[in-house]
């Protein structure tokens, strides 16, 4: 493995240095350090270093979806952003409710070989909340699924939710919750307020998520489980969040970048690019997640990149998929909303972004701190960059940004697995 001598990076946005990558590790920190024989030199003058990111929540489409994305393409997107690992959702074609699935998406990650790929099992079989899914095979498989989720889709059955919380325990497992009571979104298309009404959009209330995760948080601290809530979107649920780690209860929590950034307000244009579940917000509920994730309430930041081919999304809203891409604009969505605005600093920025993430996904080799004997995977960005953003250029094979001709904050520069450059300057190493 050859080796890199990062000069004058800055790790956390502290005080610069010379960073020395070998063998996989960081070897040596400090000043003036030299060049080992054949070095690669990465000229970091002004970038601020970080651990690599990971993300709870990645929709790569395959098997089945390849015409939205592949596990290539979608690597590629998260390199490019400035990832090293990503958690693959399990609403394939087939499911990922098996070893045979599950094991599938984790080999093509890794003969790919840009991030990490890491299968979610499904918590039910086929997705349909009926019954559980082979969790014991899947956590013991080659893949070692850590986290289950029937995401797109909420555990709604209480007693279904409970067994497998009780299965989570003695798996020493994670299960993500997509909290919508189903019985109160149905047919739902829009954020229930004052733009769904002027709009004609029938209501989601915020109230859907709120209950499912005070009622989850409930059985968590009965089964003694770890319980993580997907894309929380409303004030009211970190309220419920708050109270839960308060009473000692293993839960944890992900915001999304658009709901941290978009309001329901750009509905008027009826464009379905927008269009995503849980729906965007009031301007209340997005000051909200603000201030949860600066405070620690909601611990981590997840794409929920959800790409689809163009029919999906060039339609009628009504019938319209939900979903937005995230993986190359997340870093410049959280520096424009919580870096900017003064409510994160840059380790902040490697707490919600690298190491939470990988704390809650019980991960050994990833967000792991910039020293001496650590794994070297980190990432470079640029702070006084900016950007914009232009869908033809991204990664994915889906188009569906809704950032589309935005110009953005921060640009990530080079991405870095394991003493591995697999991104440098808008370019994949593969």
């Amino acid at each position: 493995m050859s080796s890199i001598l990062i000069k004058s990076a800055r790790p956390y946005g502290d005080d610069p240095v010379d960073v020395v990558l070998r063998d996989g590790v960081i070897a040596e920190v400090g000043n003036r350090l030299a060049a080992p024989s054949g070095a690669e030199v990465i000229d970091a003058d002004g970038l601020i270093a970080l651990p690599g990111f990971v993300d709870l929540h990645t929709h790569l489409r395959e098997p089945g979806g390849e015409d939205a994305e592949t596990i290539e393409t979608g690597s590629a997107a998260a390199a490019l952003g400035g990832f090293t690992c990503v958690f693959a959702m399990p609403n394939t074609d087939p499911v990922a409710d098996s070893a045979v699935v599950v094991e599938y998406v984790y080999r093509r990650g890794r003969e790919v070989g840009l991030v990490d790929v890491h299968p979610v099992g499904a918590v039910t079989v086929g997705l349909a909340g009926e019954r559980l899914a082979e969790l014991g095979t899947m956590a013991s498989c080659p893949a070692g699924v850590r986290m289950f989720s029937d995401d797109g889709k909420c555990v709604h059955d209480p007693l279904l939710m409970r067994r497998a919380l009780e299965y989570a325990t003695a798996l020493d497992v994670v299960i993500a919750q997509h909290a919508e009571d189903p019985r109160l979104t149905g047919g739902a298309q829009a954020h229930e307020g004052a733009v769904a009404a002027r709009l004609g959009l029938t209501g989601w209330p915020a109230t859907a998520e709120e209950t499912i995760v005070a009622r989850d948080c409930a059985l968590a601290r009965e089964a003694g489980a770890a319980l993580h809530v997907c894309h929380v979107s409303s004030a009211h649920t970190v309220a419920v969040l708050r109270a839960a780690k308060a009473a000692g209860i293993h839960v944890s929590a992900e915001v999304t970048p658009h709901h941290l950034l978009l309001t329901d307000a750009v509905l008027s244009s009826y464009d379905p690019i927008n269009k995503v579940n849980p729906p965007l917000r009031t301007g209340a509920d997005t000051a909200a997640m603000r201030a949860a994730l600066a405070e620690g309430v909601i611990d981590c930041v997840a794409t929920d990149h959800a790409p689809h081919p163009p029919e999906a999304k060039d339609c009628e809203w009504a019938a319209a998929r939900s979903g937005m891409l995230g993986l190359q604009t997340a870093l410049s969505v959280l520096v424009h909303t919580m870096v900017e605005s003064g409510l994160l600093d840059w380790r902040g920025m490697a707490r919600v972004l690298s190491e939470r993430p990988a704390q809650i996904a019980g991960l050994a080799d990833q967000g792991r701190p910039l020293e001496v004997g650590e794994p070297a995977t980190l990432t470079l960005i640029d702070p006084d960059a900016a950007w914009t953003v232009r869908s033809d250029r991204l990664a994915s094979v889906a188009t569906n940004t809704p950032y589309e001709g935005m110009r953005l904050p921060a640009r990530v520069v080079a991405t870095v697995l394991r003493g591995r450059v697999t991104a440098r300057d808008g370019e994949v190493r593969w």
